[in-house]
């Protein structure tokens, strides 16, 4: 026997459950996820203006609709430019950049850490040659400075005078600091690993000359 209790669901909705059924269906979190965003709205906007425009020129000759076509979409970047920017073109992440023979791709932060870690121990070769290197990621994370497999340090003092020409001296005595701290054995001391941080944190802080293009070290990385 086939159960008539009110509680049964009917059938067939009146017009109000139809309603409330398709609002509750429609309001489920797969289909808000697939409704289109601004910029899909924004884009189905301009493509029918230019289907509306290319429909209603039929008598507009070839080469005039083509220019005008040309002149809307060099409208459109430009426009787009000033809202958004010019791209960066060569921006990249700057740590991916293997900056010396061994392959360091430490990040400016870790470098600095593992020169005050040295400092701290008393390993004053190892401190001026994390400081140093400190520099070099520093330059190289703003696009001041490229550096090639093979550049030595001097190199890169040589290159980087181009962009900070006031720290030209600094920059050859922190250079010639790091080549004797790594290839001669010195034993560095306590007032040049100071006088490197110094000059790293003058260098971060400071604006760099204007140049056409990134200075570029010789192929000889910092080793």
């Amino acid at each position: 026997m086939i159960s008539t209790s009110p509680a049964a669901t009917p059938l067939v909705p009146d017009a109000d459950e139809a309603r409330q059924w398709l609002t509750d269906e429609l309001s489920k979190p797969e289909y808000q996820a697939a409704q289109p965003t601004a910029f899909d709205l924004a884009m189905q906007a301009v493509r029918d203006w230019f289907a509306e425009l290319l429909a209603g020129a039929t008598g507009v000759p070839g080469p005039v609709l083509t220019l005008i076509v040309v002149i809307v979409v060099a409208a459109l970047v430009v426009v787009a430019f000033l809202v958004f920017g010019l791209p960066r073109l060569r921006r990249v992440n700057p740590a991916t950049v293997p900056l010396f023979d061994d392959g360091d791709r430490r990040d400016l932060a870790a470098l600095r850490r593992a020169a005050a870690a040295a400092a701290t121990a008393g390993d004053w070769p190892l401190a001026i040659e994390e400081r140093f290197r400190a520099i070099v990621r520093g330059l190289v994370d703003r696009d001041l400075v490229h550096v090639h497999p093979g550049t030595t340090a001097r190199a890169f003092a040589d290159a980087t005078t181009r962009a900070f020409p006031e720290h030209d001296a600094e920059l050859r005595a922190a250079a010639a600091a790091f080549e004797a701290v790594r290839y001669l054995g010195q034993p560095g001391d306590p007032a040049e690993y100071e006088r490197v941080t110094a000059l790293e944190t003058r260098l971060a802080a400071a604006r760099s000359a204007e140049v056409p293009a990134p200075a570029d070290a010789s192929p000889e990385a910092v080793r």
